[in-house]
């Protein structure tokens, strides 16, 4: 079984890494959360997310999207990122399935959106992260789901 597959699923990387022992998938996916360096260096990656989100002209469409307090949302990407990484899964914890593409029909999102929070996901992950051994697996995956969220056709207004 390939480790990258389709985003349209949506299926955590624990899930994808399902193909033989089970206790060996789960220790090999909290040692990959664990290689991020756990929630301290995931909560520093959201927030540093976000700070890029106010700041990067190239993010503007993609801000203008949030509301005023990005509080939120930095907490919500937290806690899915943790359990998508093999962490404890505080997302589905709380509020249930990801549905990621349901949760964000409201917003108008176009490719400059989606590229805008593609552009803020690389520049903090490569600030607070690194790890380009594990982004060579993690940035094809996120790019396919933030253009997946893309429901808007290219000049449609919002």
């Amino acid at each position: 079984m390939p480790l990258i597959r389709t985003a349209l699923s949506e299926p955590s990387l624990q899930e994808i890494a399902q193909n033989g022992d089970p206790a060996e998938n789960e220790f090999a996916m909290t040692m990959l959360y664990d290689a991020l360096g756990g929630e301290q260096k995931l909560r520093r990656f959201t927030r540093r997310f976000y700070e890029l989100m106010d700041s990067l002209p190239e993010a503007r469409a993609c801000r203008a999207i949030h509301p005023a307090d990005l509080g939120p949302a930095e907490e919500k990407l937290f806690e899915y990122l943790s359990g998508w990484f093999g962490g404890p899964p505080l997302f589905t914890d709380k509020y249930g399935p990801p549905m990621l593409r349901a949760r964000h029909l409201p917003a108008p999102i176009g490719e400059e959106e989606a590229e805008g929070w593609l552009r803020c996901f690389r520049t903090a992950w490569g600030e607070t992260i690194g790890r380009p051994e594990i982004a060579a697996i993690v940035f094809p995956r996120v790019s396919a789901l933030a253009y997946h969220m893309i429901n808007r056709a290219p000049g449609e207004r919002a």
